[in-house]
């Protein structure tokens, strides 16, 4: 609802725009591609080596208790019919115990990934924002646009902001 709201916004500034700049002055508009620059920048690159580093021990860590689970699985299917059912019961109890703490654990690791990732791909923004503007002054914009359906290449300022992220380190 909100993006068909800033879309009606939008198209029906545009024309707006051209109507009265007609007479005037001509309209710069400049466009800029979010994914590229989650993708290409510097900082944003950065930022993906950091959480790797962050995270890569508890993912390490996660690995192992997935491997050590199937392995009691795997135990347990081949060997449940000579197993005493009380040892039987034993190894059921344990691989559910490490099941559970396993799934815990995976769940905690990926929402603490998710919050640290939101964190610093709002840090990104923030810097990508700040060059967007620095250009828009610079280079006389009077709009950029952020994330459209389609945009013809030679309003593409993409590769400018993230030269500008890459000179800012």
């Amino acid at each position: 609802m909100k993006l068909k709201i800033k879309s009606l916004v939008l198209a029906s500034l545009i024309p707006a725009l051209f109507a009265g700049s007609v007479a005037a002055a001509e309209v710069k508009i400049g466009y800029v591609n979010t994914q590229r620059i989650f993708r290409d920048a510097p900082a944003a690159q950065k930022a993906a080596k950091k959480l790797e580093s962050e995270f890569s021990k508890r993912d390490q860590e996660l690995q192992r208790m997935a491997k050590q689970l199937q392995g009691l699985q795997e135990n347990l299917e081949k060997n449940a019919v000579t197993m005493s059912e009380s040892e039987r019961r034993a190894k059921e109890k344990e691989f559910g115990e490490l099941s559970r703490e396993f799934q815990r654990r995976q769940r905690e690791f990926r929402e603490d990934l998710n919050l640290r990732q939101n964190e610093e791909n709002a840090a990104v923004i923030e810097k990508a924002n700040k060059a967007i503007k620095q250009i828009a002054e610079a280079e006389k914009y009077d709009l950029i646009l952020q994330d459209v359906v389609w945009v013809s290449p030679r309003l593409d300022i993409t590769e400018r902001v993230i030269k500008a992220l890459a000179d800012g380190k």
